[in-house]
């Protein structure tokens, strides 16, 4: 699925890509997260790299950031649940501060932001869906019951499964998804190694990561 064209917002200069480690390195970890938002009724879970120490059950590596992903109808919930904090869109290196409900339609990557400071602490993804079914925002033909997406930690942290996780870092495959593939699938069972490989070939078919499953 693609985000509509959309004007304005502020197109990122090098310099402030790069300035943006700095405004999350006091981003919170996925159990802060998860502590400021006990008992809200919409589904969420911890994803990307946090998701698969989630599911190997310890820290691997130095994360950027920390990402969420929640049911776009949902996101008014979890936004409820951050009062005080600004709330900014990006999309392709261009920011929407403060952004408006027409630019949060027009989006998919919400960042919340502590406004005297300046910093970053939160990712949230708005994902498509139909209901109680997930729709994979890059191939809408893969479709999921969200009660077979969702892990949850032995503390109770909710997480994307590691099959979705790794799909999502094939379309790009950085070095450190390449990492993350090879450190996270020798801990799948044949069972998701199986449904990985069926992903993969599904929706990048010839990918290398295959002849490693």
């Amino acid at each position: 699925m693609s985000e509509r064209p959309l004007d304005g917002g502020m197109k990122l200069s090098p310099a402030e890509i790069e300035a943006l480690d700095a405004r999350w390195a006091s981003c919170w970890t996925p159990g802060e997260v998860a502590r400021r938002l006990v008992g809200v009724s919409a589904t969420w879970c911890v994803a990307a790299g946090w998701a698969l120490d989630l599911f190997r059950g310890m820290r691997t590596r130095e994360h950027g950031d920390v990402e969420i992903a929640v049911p776009a109808a949902d996101f008014p919930e979890v936004r409820a649940r951050f009062p005080g904090y600004a709330l900014d869109a990006v999309s392709s290196g261009t920011l929407w501060e403060n952004a408006t409900a027409d630019v949060l339609a027009a989006t998919h990557q919400t960042w919340l932001r502590e406004p005297f400071t300046g910093d970053y602490l939160l990712d949230v993804f708005r994902e498509p869906h139909d209901g109680n079914t997930w729709i994979c925002r890059h191939d809408e033909t893969v479709r999921l019951p969200y009660e077979d997406i969702i892990d949850h930690s032995p503390d109770g942290i909710p997480y994307l499964v590691p099959e979705l996780v790794l799909l999502f870092k094939a379309k790009h495959a950085r070095p450190k998804d390449h990492r993350d593939f090879h450190g996270t699938v020798p801990h799948m069972t044949p069972a998701r190694r199986r449904r990985l490989g069926e992903l993969l070939a599904h929706t990048y078919p010839g990918h290398p990561w295959l002849a490693g499953l």
